[in-house]
This record gives C-alpha cells, sequence and structure tokens, in this order.
C-alpha cells in the first residue's frame, strides 16, 4: 500500500536563485520547495507525496489558498500536488516532526493514519460516469508501480546500470473479469474503474469498452 505520508531524512538543501525565504529540500528523490532555515541536514522529517490529501485542521489552513478541494463524497480537505514555485518544481510537503505525536519513529514509518491523510480522488468526469455497485473485487490483484522517487537508495545501488526512459500516458483504468467460481451469482461476469466494481449502464466508458471485444 502506498504511504502518503512518511518519515524521511532530508538528504539535501538547496538555495533559490533571487529567493530570500525559500529554498529546495530534497528527501530521497523528491525536491520540496520549503521556508528557509526550517529545515536542516540530516534531520528527521514528515514527507506527504503529492495526491495526498489533507484533512481540514488548523496547522494546515496556510495551504487553503492553493489546495483547498473537495472530493467526489464531499469531504473537504488539501489536496497537494507539483507546483512551481520561483520556477523551482515541488512535488509534496514537508513538515516537521512535532506535527505528530510523541513517540519513536524511524525513517520508513508510514504516519497517513496518524495525520488523517487520504489519497485524493477527484470527482469522476461526466465521460466516465458508471454506478458502483461495490468495492473493487477482492480476488483480483491491484497492479500498482512505486514511483522513483521513492527508491533513491535502491537506484544509487544500480547506478552502474544503463536505463530506458519510458512515459506512462494517462488513461481510463478498466478490469473485465470473468470468474467461474462464482458461477450462478450475479458477480460471475463484471467490469470495474480502477477502484469500483461498476453497474452495466450506457454512460459507463469502462462498460462501453467491454462491449469492443
Amino acid at each position: 500500500m502506498r504511504k502518503l505520508a512518511s518519515i524521511r531524512k532530508v538528504r539535501k538543501i538547496e538555495p533559490i536563485e533571487g529567493a530570500d525565504r525559500i529554498e529546495i529540500v530534497t528527501v530521497d528523490g523528491w525536491q520540496v520547495v520549503a521556508n528557509k532555515g526550517l529545515h536542516q541536514m540530516g534531520n528527521l522529517v514528515i514527507y506527504c507525496e503529492i495526491d495526498s490529501f489533507l484533512p481540514i485542521r488548523e496547522e494546515f489552513e496556510f495551504l487553503r489558498r492553493t489546495s483547498y478541494k473537495k472530493m467526489a463524497d464531499g469531504s473537504e480537505g488539501f489536496r497537494l500536488k507539483s507546483l512551481r514555485l520561483r520556477g523551482v518544481l515541488s512535488q509534496g510537503l514537508i513538515l516537521r516532526m512535532d506535527f505528530l505525536p510523541k513517540g519513536d519513529y524511524q525513517v520508513g514509518d508510514d504516519v497517513t493514519e496518524l495525520l488523517g491523510i487520504q489519497k485524493y480522488e477527484p470527482p469522476m468526469p461526466p465521460s466516465l460516469e458508471g454506478i458502483a455497485k461495490g468495492a473493487f473485487p477482492s480476488f483480483i490483484r491491484k497492479t500498482d508501480e512505486e514511483r522513483i522517487q521513492n527508491l533513491a537508495e535502491e537506484y544509487d545501488t544500480y547506478r552502474q546500470y544503463h536505463y530506458f526512459a519510458s512515459e506512462k500516458i494517462d488513461g481510463t483504468s478498466c478490469t473485465i473479469y470473468y470468474n467461474q467460481h462464482l458461477e450462478g451469482e450475479d458477480d460471475l461476469f463484471g467490469v470495474c474503474s480502477r477502484n469500483y466494481n461498476l453497474e452495466e449502464t450506457d454512460n459507463s466508458t469502462q462498460w462501453r469498452n467491454c462491449a469492443r471485444f
């Protein structure tokens, strides 16, 4: 499962040309623009990845102007996304450890639930409308890939090898299943989005795609 908020160590701090109040702070392969002097090299910090949805709390109110969003279920919060500040790419948010309850935290600890963070799920656009009849089936393995920025140490280990860069093209997730072990039940055959098992409707993009096979 993806760790939206986890304990990391500051790897590098760099100045931003012409900026007196902000600097670049790097954790693993992520770089974040932060207030100058707030973090120190080697310190433990909380790193919140892009697509984290932070709850409405007083300590997160500084994000309201740039990050306030509502999810499809109506819940309100602050969505983290990639930004450019003073021309510098900033991905995510770095917080001091005092945002957490006192405890013995180690690098890699998942603190997503402690901070009340969820993954941001944008409202479904009209072109992808569908009616969910249940959660994504538990008998199907959900594909996922770790972000390269979270594999800084592993990447250093294999730096002597050559790699080819490829581009991920965003699209519509669609899973079509036939489960013979459910014979006689309504869910023998089905079509899913990334997170839901969908009812068969005329306006469902996933079901229309299914009809092409």
